[in-house]
């Protein structure tokens, strides 16, 4: 259980920060707009909505690495904080995307971490 948790936490770092891993680890632009050609791509949303998803994200980015490198927080713990980051995010993200939209954008997140988890599992 604990592996579990520790994994999702590194997995909601990894979405928020890259949705593939194709993008250089060191290029924050070339992660962006990666990860927005992918919401355009994917989910059908405008350049702005998709600009307003990143840079959404990318505010929460520093909060979620400092959680995820936190060697004092327990794995509970530091999937609790990481929830209430995707949480607060969400409730930005909500109203540039609309209910219908956002609802896909959510089933796409989870999907995608899904597809990151069973890379992981099969890499071990």
């Amino acid at each position: 259980m604990k592996q579990y948790a520790a994994v999702s936490a590194f997995l909601l770092v990894t979405l928020f920060t890259s949705v593939s891993g194709f993008a250089q680890a060191g290029d924050p632009a070339a992660r962006a707009a990666q990860m927005k050609q992918k919401l355009i791509t994917e989910l059908k949303m405008t350049d702005v909505q998709a600009d307003s998803v990143v840079a959404i994200n990318a505010s929460y980015r520093p909060q979620m690495r400092e959680i995820f490198q936190d060697q004092t927080l327990s794995e509970d713990d530091k999937k609790a904080k990481m929830k209430a980051i995707t949480d607060q995010a969400d409730k930005r993200i909500q109203p540039v995307l609309g209910d219908p939209l956002f609802k896909q954008y959510q089933e796409w997140r989870a999907r995608n971490m899904q597809q990151m988890r069973a890379g992981k599992a099969g890499n071990s």
